[in-house]
């Protein structure tokens, strides 16, 4: 016999909950066989899941977004590898900020050029602070992810990374740049700018949102491209040593060629 019965009473008011609600279903609708403390973990798991994916109204504010995005985790984006397959997170996005509105009001059109010019230094402003907040959240938005957060096309998007990637020389941390380190030249071009140039490895990392093992992995390609083509290989023998495409070594050719060609002006 309970030594506290009034205590107990109210104990249980805190059992009724959706945790313990999952172990009642588990262990009588369903007759999942097993010990209690598998069900209880179980159902803790499909508690947190839930949680993640439905966070509370008082923690979203005003123009913000709860968004599902591909985890930063460190993945490597793949070849017939399904979206599902990729560790996921829940994000709070930004969509809509105080300033944003405010520039609505008080902003005068002008010609039809000048409005045109405005609405695109909007969508770039909105565009990297979504990114970036995802990635800060640990996660890392697509660029058909963007099209329907900012309802433009993908050519759209496109074209704005591009602006922005040509007037910063900074790369955005968009999905296909960090998990991808495929076959992209703008930002491979980048990189081995910044690494030509004298800048460290790890303050690569830092400028172009990516990690050191995909930094370091450019930088590997490269050196290994440019001392083939300094022994007078062609780039059918650098495809066969590498074994890389002949797109990719393309790619490093015209990067060595170019960067060469700058030092040889100077």
């Amino acid at each position: 016999m309970s030594l506290n019965p009034i205590r107990d009473r109210f104990e249980s008011l805190k059992k009724r909950n959706f945790r313990s609600s999952l172990v009642h279903l588990l262990e009588n609708d369903y007759k999942l066989l097993g010990s209690r403390k598998i069900i209880e973990l179980l159902s803790e798991d499909i508690d947190d899941l839930h949680n993640e994916y439905y966070p509370q109204r008082d923690r979203v504010g005003n123009g913000e977004i709860v968004f599902r995005t591909t985890k930063d985790d460190g993945q490597r984006q793949s070849y017939g590898k399904r979206t599902e397959d990729y560790a996921s997170t829940t994000v709070i996005l930004p969509l809509v900020t105080n300033e944003d509105i405010e520039r609505r009001i008080f902003y005068k059109k002008g010609d039809r050029n000048s409005n045109y010019k405005h609405r695109e230094a909007r969508d770039l402003e909105t565009m990297v602070r979504l990114l970036k907040s995802a990635k800060q959240q640990g996660g890392l938005l697509s660029g058909a992810e963007l099209s329907m957060l900012m309802n433009r096309t993908l050519g759209t998007i496109g074209k704005y990374l591009k602006a922005y990637q040509e007037k910063t020389g900074e790369i955005l941390p968009l999905k296909g740049y960090v998990l991808d380190q495929g076959s992209l030249p703008t930002h491979k071009g980048i990189i081995i700018s910044l690494y030509e140039n004298g800048v460290s490895p790890a303050d690569i990392v830092l400028k172009t949102s990516h990690s050191q093992d995909a930094v370091d992995r450019y930088i590997k390609h490269y050196e290994q491209v440019k001392k083939l083509l300094k022994k007078g290989l062609d780039e059918k023998a650098i495809v066969s040593i590498t074994g890389r495409s002949l797109n990719v070594i393309k790619q490093y050719i015209k990067l060595f060629n170019n960067f060469n060609k700058k030092k040889i002006k100077k």
